[in-house]
């Protein structure tokens, strides 16, 4: 499927709704698989969640799991299944899944005594899990290379006999997504602490609290900034449901983009993104370590605007569905523009006329890739190539755009 964008215009004052951030629900969800009795609120309806909900319901069976391009289930999964005794499966995924690292949580849950062998490459899927139940509790992992490693250890530390101490070494990636995780773990009654570089999760038969509301997806968000801080000064859009106090790094993106000239207010659990004044930076630099999802996002902004820019802190974006910071390169070049990589970061060297002519975007088997690009048909005419792969963390997404766009030519 590919998606035509006529130039169009934004309309204002219109509603959208976002599905429950994926980031959250996959988290809950391998906690329901361990304590029944949590109940989940406005759970997303991504393909990444479906996944996930199939998948857990594999205990108990012997066989494969194939996850597609879910790097979350990956990672959740393989730290679930080494835990349970006597379960044999086999976790594999896409071509794409088996050229994303998994060693450095494979050799921490080998270091607790799980039974995990390589299939194909060693450190990377598919992979063999022979589960049974660590005695020992301490771990020692590399936090510089993805947050998801450690937080597939903190998920499934409560539900050990002794709990679980994570000692993390080097420079930690994606914060936030640590710290949602030890949130979402204190919200429901885990006793999880976190400090200078250690994180301690008690064990935990019952929860405290049984029912967890999943709060809107940010990321998802950042493409509605993005149309916003394309338009016409007083364009504004409500998006529901988001929390002024957000577990998501991602939330960070209502300050980014009030460089932009886009202000954001919270109102009754939704918030309302304006166009309030026309830009006057010429150039933003930004370190992104902590939020490295909405990098597509901003820089596909930048060249609506007429902003260079330099972003760095993105070394997770080449283990991705895609190596995204190389075909970000590939695609913003299709309009004109000089950008220059490295394994760390993207800079968007200079600004660019808008054509008469159809940019054809190729989205590299990359939700995200389609998703960011396509506020640029506020400046000209594009089409999407594989523009259901959105379904990943959006399936709303294309309606939802279709509702906001008027075609103006």
């Amino acid at each position: 499927m590919h998606c035509k964008l006529a130039k169009s215009t934004l309309k204002s004052n219109q509603q959208i709704i976002i599905s429950g951030s994926k980031s959250e629900t996959n988290r809950l969800l391998l906690l329901q698989a361990l304590y029944p009795n949590l109940k989940i609120e406005n759970a997303s309806n991504a393909d990444d969640t479906l996944v996930m909900q199939k998948a857990l319901q594999f205990v108990g069976k012997v066989g494969e799991i194939n996850v597609h391009h879910a790097g979350t289930a990956m990672r959740f999964l393989t730290a679930f299944f080494a835990m349970h005794e006597g379960l044999e499966v086999i976790l594999s995924g896409s071509y794409r899944m088996h050229e994303r690292p998994i060693k450095i949580l494979v050799e921490a849950l080998k270091q607790l005594g799980c039974n995990i062998s390589y299939l194909k490459e060693e450190g990377f899927p598919p992979i063999k899990i022979i589960g049974k139940i660590p005695q020992n509790n301490n771990v020692l992992i590399n936090a510089n290379v993805s947050s998801q490693y450690i937080t597939a250890l903190m998920l499934v530390g409560a539900s050990l006999p002794n709990g679980l101490q994570i000692s993390l070494q080097g420079t930690i990636t994606s914060l936030p997504y640590i710290s949602m995780s030890l949130q979402i773990l204190q919200e429901i009654g885990i006793q999880a602490t976190f400090q200078k570089s250690t994180l301690h999760i008690p064990p935990t038969k019952q929860l405290s609290k049984n029912t967890f509301v999943v709060e809107s997806d940010w990321s998802s968000a950042s493409y509605f900034y993005s149309f916003i801080a394309l338009s016409a000064l007083g364009t504004q859009i409500s998006l529901g449901y988001f929390k002024q106090n957000s577990l998501q790094g991602d939330a960070y993106l209502a300050k980014i983009y009030e460089q932009f000239g886009v202000q954001t207010t919270f109102v009754n659990n939704k918030i309302i993104v304006k166009k309030v004044q026309n830009h006057t930076i010429k150039k933003i630099d930004l370190n992104l370590n902590n939020t490295p999802d909405i990098a597509q996002t901003i820089i596909v902004t930048c060249l609506g605007l007429g902003i260079t820019c330099n972003l760095t802190g993105l070394h997770t974006l080449i283990i991705k569905e895609t190596n995204r910071l190389q075909a970000l390169k590939t695609e913003l070049q299709k309009f004109n523009t000089k950008v220059s990589i490295t394994n760390n970061s993207i800079q968007l060297l200079n600004t660019v006329s808008f054509t008469q002519n159809a940019v054809v975007i190729d989205t590299y088997n990359d939700h995200r890739m389609a998703m960011a690009f396509a506020p640029l048909a506020l400046k000209q005419q594009m089409v999407i190539n594989n523009a259901s792969v959105v379904t990943k963390s959006y399936p709303d997404f294309w309606n939802d755009i279709d509702t906001l766009l008027v075609d103006i030519e």
